[in-house]
Parts: structure tokens; sequence; C-alpha cells
């Protein structure tokens, strides 16, 4: 009998390790059963899934793949986090985002989420969301003391911040007890809606933080409009980086310290269902702002606070209840990725303004990530992983290179104005939609799984957000642009536009490739009529006239294929079908298009309504 030994649970000291090499040869077995004869990395290679910004993720990551040295928890580089013990004591401060513009209603909404969770407020002031003169109304009954307000005033920053420090005052708050960011960021501003604004309003704001309001930072340096123009995880980094840069130079201009500077600012980043990205996402920053912080010859700057929000590109407008499952695995990412803030935009985002239970759901997911899953617990719970490491490293050297090139380029407002970061965004979303088009990147509810009966979801309109500068982009706009054909076709005629599923053969041969085709078409609002009783020519075509559809489809096997395919996409013509698919591939007369995966579904989608006369 074995006896274990006395230091644990060792139960596989007796087996012989694994070997990269043995592992290797399992893949290439694996492959070639698939078709690929390949061997050595190429088979890893085979495996291995490529990002943006020209990072891979492999299939396996061992201790060959460690990074450099991260330092420890609340020290420089701050990889692992901005403090010490992380958000291990209270958890992340769950920040929750006001939009409206009736300050009352603004107010029953911001007390009741105070009440039952949330722990501090963004607001939307001025133009787009509650007037200045409101803001008192609007924190009426708010503990100013308790809860930190985080300003979000575009181009009226100045008044909005003067008029919280006046409700401050009038409430008796202690200027060392207010707590929160006043909001301003020019650069941002121009970014998203190419205005210029004068910075001295900003860094006379942060000289009266830094001189008398501990507790405040008056800057914001906001990456969402380059996330939200389309911008990968690195150009991100790379942009608030700049963005960061030029807030440091009007500081330092007007009289600051660098280490006086770096602490007026606070960094908002996007936190999307991409867990693993967002997390490398995070802690790559906090080690680039601190380099940033180093070579400006900043002593003791500190860590670089960081506020993440759930990324509006990744909402949806149709199907909005699969939101929830986005926002929760970003909020997770923004946890585990040491954000000090978090925001969880509610599920009808995209909708418009939310409603009770959106809020409800919003701030919940943080709680319930934090109190009852025990995620702020941990100090950097994704420390020490090979894969995320490495990620982090690589993707931090990523953002580096775009940083280095906005720099060259004269700093972010000249590469803004030149056109440059527009150009790199456009091009990154450009291949992005390709990817999108395809079905490369999925997104349940719309260019998978959609549900053409689904009742649409309704909200009171949103503040419209301001434009003139980089523009917003959304991952469903292509599939949503076919379905409000599909919706007006509906309105016209009383029925959506239809394609029949010519479904040959038993169920076992033609289930999974109608089951495709009926998704793929249903992404752009066809209705698709499945008979599965076509057994010949002559049946199809009868079914085919009772569908009411315009166009068929081909749904079977390949065996079956070879034996039936043109005869019955002869039938279906005959019958009248104006285009004739074939779901797979080959080549079969009478056959106009061939769907499968990866195929361009927005094109093949378009081109369909266009011939279906679907405006």
């Amino acid at each position: 009998m074995t006896v274990l030994p006395d230091d644990g649970l060792s139960l596989a000291a007796e087996f012989p390790d694994a070997t990269h090499e043995q592992w290797q040869r399992l893949v290439e077995g694996v492959l070639r059963k698939s078709g690929k004869d390949v061997s050595g990395t190429a088979a890893e290679e085979a495996l291995s899934t490529a990002l943006e910004d020209g990072l891979i993720t492999r299939p396996l990551y061992t201790s060959h793949d460690a990074a450099p040295d991260v330092g420890h928890p609340g020290f420089t580089p701050f990889v692992r986090g901005g403090t010490a013990g992380g958000n291990a004591a209270t958890g992340w401060d769950v920040r929750q985002r006001h939009a409206g513009t009736d300050p009352a209603r603004t107010n029953e909404a911001v007390l009741g989420d105070l009440e039952n969770g949330v722990t501090s407020l963004w607001l939307s002031v001025g133009a787009r969301g509650i007037p200045v003169s409101g803001l008192a109304r609007a924190l009426d009954g708010v503990f100013l003391d308790l809860a930190p307000i985080a300003l979000d005033a575009g181009a009226e920053f100045d008044a909005a911040a003067h008029e919280l420090l006046r409700l401050y005052e009038a409430a008796g708050v202690s200027k060392g007890a207010a707590h929160g960011n006043l909001g301003a960021d020019v650069v941002g501003h121009e970014a998203r809606t190419g205005e210029e604004l004068d910075p001295a309003a900003a860094t006379e704001l942060a000289k009266l933080c830094g001189r008398e309001y501990p507790g405040l930072r008056a800057l914001v340096v906001d990456a969402l409009p380059y996330h939200e123009a389309g911008g990968s995880a690195a150009q991100e980094l790379g942009a608030s980086l700049a963005t960061g840069v030029a807030h440091l130079r009007d500081l330092t201009a007007a009289g600051l310290s660098v280490e006086e500077a770096c602490a007026q600012l606070e960094f908002r980043y996007a936190a999307t269902a991409d867990q693993f990205l967002s997390i490398a996402k995070l802690r790559a920053a906090r080690r680039l702002w601190a380099r940033v912080a180093e070579a400006c010859g900043a002593a003791s700057a500190g860590a670089q606070r960081q506020h993440a929000v759930t990324s509006p590109v990744m909402m949806t407008r149709r199907d909005p209840w699969v939101n929830m499952l986005r926002t929760t695995v970003a909020c997770l990412s923004a946890g585990v990725g040491g954000a000090d803030s978090v925001t969880v935009l509610p599920f009808d985002h995209s909708l418009g303004l939310p409603d009770a239970f959106a809020r409800r759901i919003a701030r919940n997911t943080s709680t319930i990530l934090i109190d009852e899953s025990h995620l702020a617990r941990v100090i950097d719970p994704a420390g020490g992983s090979w894969y995320v490491e490495r990620l982090t490293d690589e993707l931090a050297h990523a953002g580096w290179e775009f940083f280095q090139e906005i720099e060259r380029a004269g700093g972010q407002r000249a590469a803004l104005r030149s056109g440059l970061v527009g150009d790199r965004l456009a091009a990154t979303w450009a291949e992005r939609g390709k990817k999108l088009a395809k079905r490369r990147e999925p997104i349940t509810g719309i260019s998978e799984f959609p549900q053409l009966t689904e009742r649409a979801v309704e909200r009171e309109p949103a503040p419209e957000a301001p434009t003139g500068g980089l523009p917003r982009v959304r991952r469903d706009e292509a599939y949503e642009e076919l379905r409000a054909r599909s919706d007006a076709h509906l309105t016209k005629t009383g029925t959506r536009p239809r394609v029949f599923l010519a479904a040959l053969g038993p169920a076992a041969a033609h289930t999974a490739r109608a089951t495709f085709a009926a998704n793929l078409f249903q992404a752009g609002g066809v209705e698709a009529v499945h008979d599965p009783a076509t057994v010949d020519p002559e049946s199809a075509a009868e079914a085919f006239r009772a569908s009411g559809a315009a166009v068929a489809c081909l749904c079977s096997s390949d065996a079956l294929y070879a034996e039936q395919a043109e005869a019955v996409a002869r039938a279906l013509k005959s019958a009248g079908a104006e285009r004739v698919f074939l779901a797979g591939r080959g080549e079969y007369a009478d056959v106009d298009a061939y769907v499968f995966a990866g195929c361009d579904a927005v094109a093949v989608l378009s081109s369909t309504l266009d011939r279906m006369g679907v405006a």
C-alpha cells in the first residue's frame, strides 16, 4: 500500500510529468482526423486564435510563457493592483450612471440606487443631462459626504463643477470629506465633438482640488470615445496614455508638479464580454501609466485610478435581455482586472433611458459578484496565470506602440485633428466588421439565434449623444439595418420576407443545415418556412408555392445533394423561386448561391432583401 507523504495531497506524485512534445503529438492526431496533416509547432499554431493588434492566443501556456516580473499589489508597476489590499476590504466602488434630464426623476432614481447598494453616482449634467441649475434638486437628500459624485458635463464642466462645490459647502460637507471626480476632459470632449476647448478652466479646477479638496479629482481621461469608435484594446490604451500626457502637459505648465498632476486624473476604460482581454487591459493600463509617470520624473505618482464601464459597443437593441449576460461577464472582468470603480450599463441602455428594473439589475450585478461570489476577496485573482500574464505583457507593448505613434504625430490633440487617430480606429473597425458580417464574432440574439417574433422593448428616448468628432459604432449595426428593413416590410404588407427551406431526406441528414440556414436568414429578418416533408422535386415545388416565400434554400447532406440537389433546385425555380440557395458548398446546376459557415452573411442577406424588393 502506498503511503501519502505528510506534506499534502500529492495524488499525482507517482505519475510522470507530461512533456510539451507529448501534448503536441496528441494534437497532431486530433488534427489529422479533421483533415489537417501538420506536426510540431505548426500543430499548435493551427489551434491558435488571432486577436486584434497582432496578438495571438495560443492553445496552451506553460511556465515557459511567464511574463516579466509584475511585482506586488500596491507597488510599482501596479500590474497586480493599485493598493496592497486590492478591493478585498469593501469591494469595488459600484458607480451607477444617470443620464436623464429631469432633476426630480433623477433624484428619485438616485435615492433608490443609493438605498440598494450603489456607492457612487455618475451624473450627466448640462446640455445632454440634467441642467446645471437642477443639480441641487437631483441630489436633494443625498449624503454628499458618503456618496462620491462623478460629473459628466462636456463643455459645461466648469459650471457644473462649481455648482457641485457650492452644494458641498451648503450641505456643510468638509472639504476633506468630498470625494469623486469633477469630470473635466477637454481632449475627450474634442474627440467626441470635434470642438476645441481651452484647458485653462480644467487646470484651475485641478489646482483648486489639489489645494483644498484632497478627495476630489478634477480631470477624467476618458478612453470610451476611442472604444466606441471601433478601436482595439491596444488603441484604447494608447489613446488614453496620450490623452493623459496631454493633461499632464497642461497641468505642469500651469504650475503643478508631475505628482500633483497625476493625482488629479481618473482613467475611464471599457470592459467587454471578452473577459481575459478586459482583465489584461486594466492590468496593462496601470503598468503603462506607471511607466509614463516614471518617464515624466514623478517620484511617487501612485497607481492609476480606474473607472471601468461595461462596453456600449457590445450592447444590442434586439433581444436586449442577453445584455444582462454580457454585462455580467464584463463586470466580472473589471473586478478581476482591479478597477477601482465599475459602472454596469443597464441592459436597455441602447434603447433609451433605463427603467427601475434595468437599474436594479445593473447595480445588483456588482452586488452579487462582490457579496455572493466573493470576487473581491482575492487580490488580483488572475495573477499568476501564464495566459493572463503573457496577454497583459503583449497588450502593454501593443498599447505602448500606438501611444508612441500618437506622440510622434505631435500628441493626442494633433493626432485627432490630423485624422490619424480616426483613420487607425476606422481601419480596425473595418476588419472587425468583416468578422461580424461572417459571424466569426457571433452576437447571440442578433447574428445567432434571432427571435423574429419577439416583442420589441420600448423605452423613453435618451438625450442625443454628442456628435461631430469620432463616430460611434455598435456590433449589431449591420444586422439592425437589415432587421429594420424587414420590420418596415412587415408594417407595409403584414408579412415578413420569407425563405423556403427545402429539407431533403431524413431529419438526421437535414436538421443541422436547416437549423444553420434558418438562423442565418432570420438574422436579416427573413422568416424561414421549414418543410421537412420534402421528398422529391414535385413535393418541393408544391410546398414552395404554399409557403409564400420568394427564395428557397436546399438543406441536406452532401451525399443527398449529389443525388437530388439539381433536380429539386430546377423544380423550385419552375415553381417561381427567384433565387435558390444551398446550405453547404459545391457546384450544382440551378443553384444560385451557397451559404456556409464563414460566408458573408450580411452581404447574402442584403442582396436577398434587395431581390425581394424589401426597401
